[in-house]
């Protein structure tokens, strides 16, 4: 279920949930974090890796943007977390932006400045995991209404799927 809610700029927040059959809520999690892998599975990775700039551990990623737009880049920190709430195991991810010197904008490229997101996992009480996700950037520049369309329609349930098959994958590849 992916629910939009528009904000006055115009730009949409975006709040997800859903459920990964199959696939145990620390896999997924760790699928979610290994970047590497992700450049595997995810077909819109242009550039994804992870340096360290004045000892905070920062990710860069470059996202494949359909033709003719530009591709967007990020730069940003996240943190995962492993809780217990009243006896359930609950991972939580945070991410956001941040501006970072030694990365800067690449000509031809537009750099996402404002990205947050906050990503919850936890057991379906079977064999799967349960997603709750809260995902909001301001790509810059000019959307076309009909990639809003693609992105809520069919862009966040095929990242679903395609994760699900990361997760099963995974240990095959790891």
């Amino acid at each position: 279920l992916l629910i939009l809610f528009p904000q006055q700029s115009g730009l949409y927040e975006y709040k997800i949930f859903g459920g990964l059959a199959d696939c145990p809520p620390k896999l997924c999690a760790d699928v979610y974090m290994d970047l590497g892998f992700r450049k595997e599975w995810d077909q819109y990775v242009k550039e994804l890796y992870e340096e360290t700039y004045d000892g905070k551990k920062v990710i860069y990623w470059e996202v494949k943007y359909p033709f003719p737009l530009s591709n967007r880049d990020y730069v940003y920190i996240r943190e995962c977390r492993e809780m217990d709430v009243d006896g359930r195991k609950i991972w939580v991810v945070l991410a956001k932006s941040v501006a970072v010197p030694q990365c800067p904008e690449k000509p031809g490229i537009i750099r996402v400045k404002s990205y947050k997101q906050s990503l919850v996992i936890e057991s379906d009480g079977k064999a799967g995991s349960k997603v709750y996700m809260y995902y909001f950037d301001n790509p810059g520049g000019m959307i076309p209404s009909w990639l809003v369309n693609w992105a809520a329609k069919s862009g966040v349930p095929a990242f679903l799927k395609d994760i699900q098959k990361a997760c099963l994958n995974y240990s095959k590849s790891t």
